[in-house]
């Protein structure tokens, strides 16, 4: 009777969530996140005209990479610090970290210690992604983790129109280093506060032996103990010692860990790829400055509210046919971009693209943090994020290199769609997944 007592009470009266201010703090961080990486692409063109760097578009392209390369870095050792510092800590770090570097962006004195620093803030920011996402997954109701998390993972597009307002109504009237500065109020702002109020994560604190400390603050954000910790965690090789890093990649999960790896790699290309080079394509296509940030604005806005529906969406009817269906929508709204429509026209259209390609990542990373047990998604989310980076990393280059050759201004439209087709169909791939 005592052992049916959990399922009686979870069917009937359910404690009451509490973990508001987990979600909201992940979501702030993302925000940064999103505002210091869309930034770039945002002064592009005022940097550019710098006279005193006198950079080519292909070495804009190349200094947009940097950053993502730091974050390839940062994601990548998340993996192995959670293991051993907790998700609380790797978070603090972080914002710490890509805080400082872009207050000291803003007084770069050349190129290259700006592209130096773009690297340093992206080691920073590549620590916040993947904690966030398995932070806000579990400390969510399992029902709900896939709205939870794009209501967090919003944050990154919010981010990103807020660096597109920000550019459309100051780069008339201010340098762009000022932008930069910009990104180092979370210093001062939510670090405080996410010193104070953000909690361990309940994972990190059962696989370390903190077993009553962890029920405890389970309860205390009014969360079911076994949704987190489930009887495969507890009975894992993870769990019995070995690296959860070793464990993704056991027989059970090999698979699936490649194919997530993929997926990333396609929607990151997309996202970092459409985000750094959306305006310039815009004013090569006849544009004026205003309306090529315009683009890029209604492409993050088109994210937030596109991915927080399909999140909806996939809560009722699996995550997996909404990531396929969204990586399609991507392909069909960005061969459309290649059209000489009316602006209005293009404007829904490239919003449709933001939910096919930055709102699409969003869906991608809930997917991954759901198909793990709870004790390996950091691990999974940052190994299959860090390798997704190198797909950042081609984005900015790839439509850097494009846009300085004679094939127009549609090729790079072209070869994003082309991505989009390949996610489609990886994510289709991923095999069912295998905890319960």
């Amino acid at each position: 009777m005592a052992q049916s007592l959990p399922t009686a009470t979870r069917t009937a009266a359910p404690p009451a969530w509490k973990g508001h201010s987990v979600l909201l703090l992940c979501f702030l961080t993302i925000v940064f996140d999103g505002y210091d990486l869309v930034i770039y692409g945002s002064t592009i063109p005022s940097i550019l005209k710098y006279q005193e760097w006198g950079l080519t578009t292909a070495e804009a392209g190349m200094i947009g990479s940097l950053a993502l390369v730091g974050m390839l870095l940062g994601t990548m050792s998340v993996g192995m610090l959670t293991d051993r510092l907790g998700r609380r800590r790797i978070m603090l770090a972080s914002i710490t970290m890509f805080s400082i570097c872009m207050l000291l962006t803003a007084f770069a004195p050349s190129a290259e210690i700006f592209g130096g620093l773009r690297f340093l803030t992206g080691l920073g920011l590549g620590g916040v992604v993947a904690t966030c996402i398995a932070l806000t997954v579990e400390y969510a109701r399992k029902e709900r983790r896939q709205i939870a998390n794009a209501l967090m993972f919003s944050g990154y597009s919010v981010g990103g129109v807020g660096a597109s307002l920000l550019a459309i109504n100051l780069l008339q009237h201010v340098e762009f280093r000022w932008l930069y500065a910009i990104g180092a109020l979370p210093l001062v702002t939510l670090l405080p506060v996410a010193w104070k109020l953000l909690p361990e994560s309940v994972a990190y604190l059962a696989r370390t032996g903190r077993t009553a400390e962890a029920e405890a603050t389970a309860e205390r954000f009014g969360l079911i103990y076994s949704d987190i910790v489930s009887t495969e965690d507890k009975g894992s090789a993870h769990a019995a010692g070995k690296s959860s890093l070793r464990t993704i990649f056991t027989r059970k999960f090999l698979l699936s860990t490649i194919l997530f790896a993929l997926a990333n790699f396609c929607g990151l290309l997309l996202v970092y790829g459409l985000n750094t080079w959306l305006p310039q394509i815009m004013r090569q296509a006849g544009y004026n400055l205003g309306d090529s940030l315009t683009f890029l604005l209604v492409l993050n806005a088109g994210a937030i509210i596109g991915s927080i529906s399909a999140s909806m969406v996939a809560d009722r009817i699996g995550i997996k046919k909404v990531v396929t269906a969204s990586f399609l929508l991507a392909f069909f709204a960005i061969l459309m971009l290649t059209l000489q429509l009316p602006l209005a026209l293009l404007l829904v259209i490239v919003a449709f693209a933001g939910l096919g390609s930055v709102g699409t990542q969003i869906l991608v990373g809930g997917y991954c943090a759901t198909h793990y047990p709870q004790s390996l998604s950091a691990t999974a989310l940052s190994w299959s994020l860090g390798v997704g980076r190198i797909g950042a990393i081609c984005g900015p280059i790839i439509g850097g290199a494009v846009a300085s050759l004679a094939f127009g201004w549609q090729m790079n439209f072209y070869m994003f769609a082309i991505f989009a087709v390949v996610g489609a169909v990886v994510v289709f791939a991923v095999p069912r997944r295998l905890h319960p």
